[in-house]
């Protein structure tokens, strides 16, 4: 074990809610997420903090005071964490939707980050982002790529507008079950479109290893078809191209796994199939890999952000309740900061990523 403290190690509470519900299982509370993540403790290392979904039934946005936010920020720090990055719950509008559809989506974004401002200023969250995603199918993207892709622009520079008179900064979720994000050069493409300072990437490994096959836009595929998953040469070799595009874009990064498949559940489309840290039929070597992510091209550490995020969406209710779990994962978050963490003094200024 060594002396790096950073980056801070987060579990995420919002896969007690991705693919629950609606003909799948039921949801996991928002207390039992936070208590099982308080739990999990490797040679005396636990969690440093969580990151949280704004979203139903963990949260109503519209309907939380700013007693219900002390509420929050005094339960999570009485667990000895911290908040970090948020998902703002923007699903009820499309960001490439109608007009009220997108300032529904750019409401969502400011009410996520006044309770973010919230939060920073009672001390519980000294560093993350909000999340954001289009909201928006690749079908109906590909039905008109280009004007779709300018109403999402549009609407995330409005929504980044927003998000700078709060001090926040919004990271677009890599994934390809998000129109207009569905593919990695498409995602750059619309981070350069947007062109906004507070803009940025959310890289999660479990999502982006599909950018390498072409889900969803098969054009844009890195990896050959029929691709033999013990060419280890190769497979460095394509991460490192969408690694060099997506790396500098990147203010926010979840540790996760992947068998190479796609997976849906409850009314998720279907996405990176999120696995067990130690899955043998993951295709990351999640340490090593992870490190494309956290270093440069020279290897050195970026320093990009100060917490990491472990996720692990549409896992059955009997594995997510179950403790060894979350020490599992804890255990391979240690791991990649023993690798590619660094040390540094404990005061971290509020609002700082």
């Amino acid at each position: 074990m060594n002396d790096n403290n950073f980056p801070k190690l987060h579990n995420a509470t919002w896969p007690g809610l991705v693919g629950k519900g609606e003909n799948s299982e039921p949801p996991i509370s928002f207390d039992d997420m936070l208590n099982m993540t308080a739990a999990a403790e490797v040679d005396g290392v636990k969690f440093d903090g969580i990151d949280i979904g704004l979203m139903p039934p963990h949260f109503d946005v519209d309907t939380m005071t700013d007693d219900d936010i002390k509420r929050l920020a005094d339960k999570v720090a009485s667990k000895n964490l911290n908040i970090g990055s948020m998902v703002a719950p923007i699903w009820g509008g499309p960001a490439m939707g109608s007009k009220d559809d997108r300032a529904m989506f750019v409401n969502m974004v400011r009410r996520s980050c006044e309770i973010g401002q919230r939060l920073r200023e009672l001390g519980v969250r000294p560093y993350g982002v909000i999340r954001i995603d289009s909201a928006s199918s690749p079908q109906e993207w590909e039905k008109d790529p280009v004007g779709n892709s300018k109403l999402i622009v549009e609407t995330f520079q409005q929504a980044c507008d927003v998000a700078a008179d709060f001090g926040e900064r919004l990271a677009a979720e890599g994934e390809i079950c998000w129109g207009g994000m569905h593919s990695w050069r498409v995602m750059v493409e619309t981070l350069e479109a947007v062109d906004r300072q507070n803009m940025g990437f959310q890289a999660d490994m479990a999502h982006t290893l599909l950018y390498l096959m072409g889900y969803n836009h098969p054009e844009d595929r890195i990896l050959p078809e029929n691709f033999d998953w013990n060419d280890r040469a190769t497979f460095t070799e394509a991460l490192k191209t969408l690694t060099r595009a997506l790396r500098p874009w990147t203010i926010d990064f979840h540790v996760a796994q992947n068998d190479g498949t796609v997976f849906g559940s409850g009314s998720h489309d279907k996405t990176g199939r999120h696995c067990q840290a130690t899955d043998p039929n993951g295709k990351l070597d999640i340490v090593t890999d992870a490190g494309l992510w956290l270093r440069d091209e020279n290897g050195e550490l970026t320093k990009a952000f100060k917490h990491i995020c472990w996720d692990g969406c549409m896992f059955p209710n009997a594995v997510m309740t179950n403790q060894q779990t979350w020490n599992d994962i804890l255990a391979t978050m240690i791991k990649v900061r023993q690798r590619h963490g660094w040390h540094q003094q404990e005061e971290v200024a509020a609002g700082t990523v």
